[in-house]
């Protein structure tokens, strides 16, 4: 994925209000920009980062610049969370994620059971369909070979719903995928964060003993864009 224009570099002075960030240009300007990212961002949101942002495509916007990525400890981080179904379905349909390859058909956002919505739906004549849930991971507790990349940074409702979701799923003959794509260049594994979210934890662990697949991938990001790199070594419940 290619961002739609060149980034501009800043340092970041604060994300406040969930979904704004006050940047600090490298021309010396200070800019309201969006942070497309309603998590938490532990470990990820640090005064004086060095952070890029992207101006708008749309002239009329009203904030003229969105929040793209963040240096930490040397490791670029892709912190918008409205990238990683784009990235990951770019993945897939360039057959560079073995675990998702022989589909006819990539669909995204499509409903399903009582009332949710897919990031991906593949389909092949012949084929359970496979339904394919992607969550963005940015968090990284430390800097040691110990300290893995880990979701959720905040507690999900969401998420635990959208596992019982892919359970009923599997139950009914369909395949199932939680796609965990780490937005970091620093990370060779991954864990659930069950101090977190010991609801999410377990919700992952049912869903696991019911079929449902967990993969996960981390990223290159450079200013240009971000792509899927290579699969992680994953620490699940069990």
């Amino acid at each position: 994925m290619k961002f739609h224009a060149p980034l501009l570099e800043g340092v970041l002075i604060q994300r406040y209000k969930r979904f704004l960030a006050d940047v600090r240009l490298s021309t010396g300007e200070i800019v309201l920009a969006h942070c497309a990212n309603s998590g938490s961002m532990l470990s990820v949101k640090e005064p004086g980062s060095k952070v890029w942002l992207s101006p708008a495509a749309d002239p009329l916007r009203k904030l003229r610049y969105t929040w793209e990525l963040i240096e930490v400890n040397g490791a670029m981080v892709g912190i918008n969370t409205g990238l990683p179904n784009r990235i990951v379905a770019e993945a897939i349909a360039a057959g560079e994620i073995p675990e998702l390859t022989g589909y006819e058909s990539l669909k995204r956002e499509q409903k399903y059971g009582k009332n949710s919505r897919i990031d991906i739906l593949l389909e092949c004549p012949g084929r359970p369909p496979c339904y394919v849930e992607i969550k963005n991971v940015t968090m990284r507790r430390g800097f040691t070979p110990a300290h893995k990349a880990e979701f959720p940074d905040s507690v999900t409702v969401r998420g635990a719903k959208h596992l019982i979701e892919m359970t009923d799923m599997v139950k009914k003959g369909a395949r199932a995928v939680i796609f965990y794509l780490v937005q970091r260049t620093d990370c060779s594994a991954f864990r659930v964060a069950g101090d977190i979210d010991p609801a999410y934890e377990k919700e992952l662990r049912e869903a696991l003993a019911a079929g449902v697949e967990a993969i996960g991938y981390s990223c290159e990001i450079t200013p240009g864009g971000i792509t899927v790199a290579r699969p992680l070594t994953l620490d699940l419940p069990v």
